[in-house]
């Protein structure tokens, strides 16, 4: 990877090469939102393994940031398990297939020609849509003066690498440093454009995106929908959105549901028929930026069966970035700190003990407990409760917290460390990941306009 300044050096003229010159509806904008095909395997222990060890990657990441001179966005190497939103920049517009994703606030695309991505097959290299800023008559690179410039960049950066421009003018012709984005074992940098964004029945010129020349180990874009300025929904001004995930079918499904933009402002304390709706928490930006582009939420019980759950008090609330739950499309599994996830499991294994413990399956999969449900006899697990701020109860039905790994074998699809009291866990950070395989099949809707997030268990489809 080379170095910030190396890179700053490389895209300058190469950007300069590829680019040359050549009012609102507050009607909601529906897109459609499906799941992200490019699985690598076909055998079931092997996608749950896979999906595992994903979750895991990007909960480690999402709860410890790397602290950067530069952009750092914690999202998983391995996005199969994630769903996928299509964008459309430029003019005439290019649409471009994107991971959606609540954890994060930059919208960045695969861009040129020369977009490359190491660590990926050579065919998906081969497949990857990407952006032609050439192609487009309403493509501009974001300058140094710029505010949008401090979306990505700290202060202390845009100062010091864009050293020729005036302190009081606001005329620069020096361009917004190239980004970086570290996330684990992956990566991607480009360039800061200004486009325009085409929704059909809307065009937002002067939008930010992200053009990416290069990636490792994650060839598809990022639609970002976090709380950061740079956020999709944050640039277009959002009242809401809201979507309902698609059932997790693992068979390259081409299904989808919708993803739908509401800019209306001013509806009140509205509320959605059937939808219970828990308040944001607020965010600890004070020493942890990275964390307030995260919805946190108010998790303040878990319940197996009738049995409600002990779980250390400091864990459910987060206090100076450490505890607490939020809420996360991109990743699949949820992952709850080993403070949390034991006494959970502990609990559902009580109440499960009439089922046959697979540890051999449970070492391969990474997923604890497993069980033989063979034998035909109805399957009977108990049922696991969120209970939040407000009253709002989220019941997850038994295929949101199970799922089938092969004739009559069943895992939960809830994810941990393995590790309580540190040593070496994933310490630090939200305690409880709320991933998408636990809201399946649920009406999610985000309120930005009054500060909260809804749910409601419907078919999605």
């Amino acid at each position: 990877m080379p170095s910030s300044s190396s890179s700053y050096l490389i895209f300058l003229p190469f950007f300069f090469f590829l680019i040359s010159p050549s009012s609102s509806s507050p009607t909601p904008i529906t897109l459609s939102l499906s799941h992200l095909i490019n699985s690598p395997f076909s055998d079931p222990f092997q996608k749950l393994t896979h999906l595992t060890a994903a979750s895991l990657t990007r909960a480690k990441h999402l709860k410890n940031p790397q602290t950067t001179n530069i952009s750092t966005t914690p999202l998983s190497p391995h996005s199969y398990g994630a769903y996928s939103v299509s964008l459309s920049f430029g003019t005439p517009p290019q649409t471009i297939p994107l991971i959606f994703d609540t954890g994060s606030e930059l919208v960045w695309v695969p861009c040129t020609h020369r977009y490359i991505c190491r660590n990926c097959t050579s065919s998906t290299n081969t497949q990857i849509p990407t952006f032609i800023p050439k192609l487009s008559s309403s493509t501009k690179i974001i300058g140094c003066k710029n505010p949008k410039c401090s979306w990505i960049h700290t202060t202390n950066v845009v100062e010091s690498r864009c050293k020729d421009c005036e302190p009081n003018s606001t005329i620069c012709s020096q361009i917004c440093p190239p980004y970086i984005i570290i996330y684990g074992s992956a990566s991607t940098g480009g360039i800061l454009l200004s486009e325009t964004l085409d929704l059909v029945s809307r065009k937002v010129p002067n939008f930010a995106v992200g053009c990416s020349l290069f990636a490792s180990h994650s060839p598809a874009g990022i639609a970002g929908f976090g709380r950061g300025s740079a956020s999709l929904p944050s640039q277009l001004g959002l009242s809401k959105f809201s979507y309902c995930l698609l059932s997790h079918r693992f068979d390259d499904s081409t299904q989808s549901s919708s993803l739908v933009l509401d800019g209306e402002l001013n509806n009140g304390d509205s509320k959605t028929n059937g939808v219970s709706y828990t308040p944001f928490v607020k965010n600890p930006v004070t020493g942890r930026p990275a964390f307030s582009v995260y919805y946190y939420v108010g998790l303040r019980k878990i319940t197996v069966g009738d049995k409600t759950v002990k779980i250390p008090y400091s864990k459910l609330s987060q206090r100076a970035g450490n505890g607490g739950a939020i809420v996360d499309s991109g990743s699949t599994f949820t992952f709850m700190e080993g403070h949390v996830f034991e006494p959970v499991a502990a609990e559902l294994e009580k109440q499960t003990a009439h089922y046959k413990r697979l540890t051999d399956v449970e070492n391969v999969t990474g997923l604890r407990p497993c069980y033989d449900i063979s034998g035909g006899k109805p399957v009977s697990f108990p049922k696991l409760v969120f209970h939040f701020k407000g009253g709002a109860d989220m019941e997850l039905p038994v295929t949101n917290y199970f799922s089938l790994v092969g004739d009559g074998i069943a895992c939960m699809t809830i994810i941990t460390d393995g590790v309580v009291g540190g040593g070496g866990g994933l310490s630090g950070g939200p305690a409880v990941i709320l991933g998408n395989f636990q809201m399946q099949n649920f009406y999610v809707e985000y309120d930005l306009e009054n500060k909260r997030f809804g749910f409601r268990q419907q078919t999605c489809k």
